[in-house]
C-alpha cells in the first residue's frame, strides 16, 4: 500500500473510532448519566467465570480484583480469583480448606456454603458465608480473613445471627454493619446488626431493615456507604427464573429506604436472552472511577428454559443517573458478547486441562463432594498416579465417597482419562458425568463373571440403568472418553486399540437444575466405589485431560 493510501485509510478508521465513541457519549448524556468518558472500548465475553460458579461477590485492593464464589456441597470451598482488568481471572486458591474451617461431613446436596461475600478493608481481605451443614441449618454465618488472599486464610469466626447471605460493611466511622437475609422459617425480608470483628458478637440487636420491592425471598444483600447515602442492593425473585437485582436507599444504615424509582436494576424475565436468571449482584468501583457489576446467570444453552452448567458468573458496566440511582448496564439486557470502557488489559498465561498427578498437592481445580477422607484417595500410593479407593460409598450418596471432579465449563468438551484397574466383585471405578446424587451418568470398568467389563450406566431420579457393556480384552489399561456437546454426552473408551469405541449417548436434559433441582452445576470426575462394601481394590488414573471444542 502507497503512504498516501495508509494515511487515507487511517484518517477513515480515526473518523469511524472517533464517530462511535461519540455517539456513546452523546447516548450517555441522552441518558443522563452522571459519569460517561468516551475512552477505548473493549470487547469481552460473558461468562467471565463459565461453569458452576454462582452468587458472586468483589473487592478491590489498589488495582487488584479478588472475587469469591459459593460452592455448596463441594470441598474445599469458595474458591477465589485474581484479576488486574475484571475481564481476565485466575483461581489462586480457596478461603476454607481445611476441615477446621470447613465441615461438610453428611452434607445434603445443595447444603454447604451459601453466598459468600469478600471485602477489602484497612490492609486486611474479609471473607464472610455462611455454612447450612452446621448448626439448626440457618446459625451457620462464619468470618475468615487474611492479610495474602492467595495464601491461608484464618480459622473461623462465628457469627450468631441466624440466616444466609451474610455482608459486611465496614463504615467511615469504625461501625461494621452485618447484613443478612431473615430466615425462611421467619418473616421474609433483610436484617442487620452491628458486631465486633474480632469476636463475631453482635452489639446491637438485629433489626429488620427493608422487605424488598414485592418480588419473592429477597435475599444476596450488600450494603455500600456511597455519596452520603447508604444504598441496600439485593436479589428478588428466587434464584430461578424471575431472578432480578433491585436496590433502595436512605440516609441512614437502619433505613427506612426508598426503592430505586428504576427497580429492577438487572433483570432478563421474560426476555429471549440466552441468558437467564439474572441477580445476586455485587457492586465495585475501578481504580479508574468506573463501576461495575458482577451477578449470577445461567446460558440455556440449546435447551429453552433449561440448564446444566449451573449458574456462572456475568459482568456488566454500571451507570449512574443524575438522581443517583445505579444501572446495570444501562438498565439494558446483558449479552454473551460485550464492549465496555476499557481497563488495561491483563490477561495470565493459559492453564493447561491435562493433569497428570506429578504433584505432591491436588490441583486447586479439583473438588470433592463433602468433606474428603484421606483413606479415599492419595497421590503418593502410586507416585504420578490419582489413585481411588473402591469404599463402599456410591455416587447415589449425597457426600463423602471416592470421587474427585472438576466443573464442566463448556457446553461442548471432551474429559479423558486414563485408568489402570483391577476390579474385585462389586467393585468399581470410571468417570460420570454428575449432577447430584439422583442425577448422573458414568463410564465405568467392572467385573463380571470373571471378566474385566467396561459398562454404561444412566442414573435419572429413581431410575437406574446400566444400558450397554462390553468385555475387555486388554486388561493392562484403559482410556475413558466423556465427549460433551449442548445437547447431551456420548462414552467412549480405547483398550488396546487405536480408535476410540462408543458405549452409547444420553441427553443432557436430565441432568438440568429444572429436573434434578438445587443450586449446583455439572461437574466431570473420576470416581471409585465398592458398591456398599468397603474394599482394599485401589483404581489408578495416571492422567486426566479437559478439552474445551474448538
Amino acid at each position: 500500500m502507497e503512504g498516501g493510501q495508509c494515511l487515507s485509510s487511517f484518517r477513515v478508521l480515526s473518523n469511524i473510532c472517533f464517530s462511535f465513541c461519540a455517539a456513546n457519549y452523546m447516548v450517555g448524556v441522552w441518558r443522563g448519566y452522571q459519569k460517561v468518558i468516551p475512552t477505548l472500548f473493549m470487547p469481552y465475553t460473558n461468562p467471565i467465570l463459565p461453569g458452576f460458579y454462582p452468587d458472586p461477590s468483589i473487592c478491590r485492593s489498589g488495582e487488584d480484583y479478588y472475587l469469591v464464589t459459593s460452592t455448596f456441597e463441594y470441598f474445599p470451598g469458595v474458591p477465589i480469583f485474581h484479576s488486574r482488568d475484571l475481564t481476565h481471572w485466575r483461581q489462586i486458591g480457596h478461603c476454607l480448606n481445611r476441615d477446621s474451617q470447613l465441615d461438610l461431613r453428611g452434607c445434603k446436596s445443595s447444603g454447604g456454603i451459601y453466598a459468600p461475600t469478600i471485602r477489602y478493608h484497612q490492609g486486611r481481605f474479609y471473607m464472610i458465608t455462611t455454612n447450612r451443614n452446621i448448626g439448626n441449618g440457618d446459625d451457620g454465618n462464619l468470618i475468615v480473613w487474611t492479610d495474602d488472599p492467595a495464601s491461608e486464610w484464618s480459622e473461623p469466626i462465628w457469627v450468631n445471627q441466624a440466616g444466609i447471605d451474610p455482608s459486611l460493611l465496614f463504615d467511615d466511622d469504625g461501625t461494621i454493619y452485618f447484613t443478612n437475609k431473615i430466615p425462611w422459617q421467619e418473616d421474609i425480608g433483610i436484617r442487620q446488626s452491628v458486631i465486633d470483628l474480632e469476636s463475631g458478637q453482635r452489639q446491637t440487636d438485629v433489626r429488620k431493615i427493608w422487605s424488598g420491592t414485592g418480588g419473592s425471598h429477597p435475599e444476596g444483600p450488600h450494603l455500600y456507604k456511597m455519596n452520603g447515602f447508604y444504598y441496600l442492593m439485593v436479589a428478588e425473585g428466587g434464584t430461578g427464573y424471575g431472578h432480578m437485582e433491585t436496590v433502595a436507599r436512605s440516609e441512614s444504615p437502619w433505613g427506612p429506604f426508598e426503592p430505586c424509582p428504576y427497580n429492577p436494576i438487572l433483570c432478563h424475565s421474560g426476555s429471549n436472552s440466552p441468558i437467564q436468571c439474572t441477580g445476586h449482584a455485587d457492586l465495585i468501583e475501578a481504580h479508574d472511577g468506573r463501576w461495575w457489576a458482577v451477578f449470577l446467570g445461567v446460558r440455556t444453552g440449546g435447551h429453552p428454559m433449561r440448564h446444566h452448567l449451573g449458574r456462572e458468573t456475568f459482568l456488566a458496566p454500571v451507570s449512574w443517573t443524575d438522581d443517583g440511582w445505579p444501572l446495570i448496564n444501562h438498565g439494558e439486557l446483558v449479552t454473551l458478547k460485550m464492549t465496555a470502557d476499557a481497563l488495561n488489559l491483563h490477561s495470565w498465561p493459559q492453564s493447561s486441562g491435562r493433569d497428570d498427578f506429578d504433584n505432591s498437592e491436588l490441583g486447586i481445580g479439583w473438588n470433592f463432594r463433602g468433606s474428603p477422607k484421606a483413606e479415599h484417595w492419595s497421590l503418593e500410593e502410586h507416585p504420578g498416579c490419582l489413585t481411588l479407593t473402591c469404599a463402599a460409598s456410591t455416587l447415589r450418596d449425597p457426600s463423602g465417597m471416592a470421587f474427585i471432579g472438576r466443573r464442566q465449563q463448556h457446553f461442548e468438551c471432551i474429559a479423558t482419562a486414563s485408568l489402570h484397574f483391577r476390579p474385585g466383585a462389586g467393585d468399581e471405578a470410571g468417570l460420570t458425568v454428575l449432577m447430584d446424587e439422583r442425577h448422573h451418568y458414568e463410564i465405568f470398568v467392572s467385573e463380571k463373571d470373571g471378566q474385566q467389563i467396561v459398562a454404561l450406566r444412566l442414573n435419572i431420579g429413581p431410575l437406574s440403568s446400566e444400558i450397554e457393556r462390553k468385555r475387555l480384552h486388554d486388561e493392562g489399561g484403559i482410556e475413558l472418553r466423556i465427549q460433551a456437546k449442548t445437547s447431551g454426552y456420548e462414552f467412549l473408551y480405547r483398550n488396546g486399540g487405536d480408535e476410540f469405541e462408543s458405549l452409547g449417548k444420553a441427553e443432557s436434559r436430565y441432568l438440568t437444575t429444572e429436573v434434578a433441582g438445587g443450586f449446583t452445576g455439572v461437574y466431570l470426575g473420576m470416581y471409585a466405589t465398592g458398591n456398599g462394601s468397603d474394599s482394599s481394590t485401589r483404581a489408578s488414573f495416571d492422567w486426566f485431560d479437559y478439552k474445551a471444542a474448538q
